[in-house]
């Protein structure tokens, strides 16, 4: 599963709207999340057009860890 990084947690404080407009630094690391984000989509669309296959699944195994 890919993870998408940002630079800091990935949340904006304000209990309104216009408060949370204010919070310069978590509007910058919501932006830097979106920036990741879209380039990571595009990334993977290229990887498909280029014929990048994905990968193949094992079948699942299952542990019972009571014996």
């Amino acid at each position: 599963m890919p993870v998408i990084s940002s630079q800091y947690w990935n949340m904006v404080h304000g209990n309104t709207p216009q408060e949370v407009l204010k919070d310069l630094e978590g509007l910058q690391t919501m932006r830097t999340l979106g920036r990741n984000m879209a380039w990571l989509l595009k990334s993977i669309q290229a990887g498909k057009k280029a014929g990048v296959a994905l990968p193949e699944n094992e079948e699942r195994v299952w542990t019972n860890f009571i014996r």
